[in-house]
């Protein structure tokens, strides 16, 4: 799988914004990571051209609307993380930063 690093973090697409999630709607890792995703949202480029983008390497299937609150969040290389989605509104929970409680 394809994955953009630099200085030892990973890039992680993760969706912040209310009504749908970009990973959370179709669970494909690949989304995840896609470091054209990556770069094309570091340059700034319209969403439209990003979505033209995912409808060509992943299909016209997925639905992309967690694309209006995309962003990049930095992630340790190797660190375990998952996504929480809320309405919509993704959230990155890194396994340390859970409180995990013991019986």
């Amino acid at each position: 799988m394809r994955k953009l690093v630099r200085d030892g973090k990973v890039a992680v697409l993760v969706s912040s914004g209310f009504g749908a999630g970009w990973y959370s709607w179709h669970y494909n890792k690949e989304l995840l990571f896609d470091p054209d995703v990556v770069k094309m949202l570091e340059l700034d480029w319209p969403r439209e051209r990003i979505l033209a983008h995912c409808e060509k390497f992943y299909g016209e299937d997925f639905y992309y609307g967690g694309i209006e609150g995309l962003s990049i969040v930095w992630v340790n290389e190797g660190s375990k993380f998952r996504i929480d989605e809320y309405d919509g509104s993704e959230r990155l929970v890194k396994l340390t930063d859970d409180d995990w409680i013991e019986a």
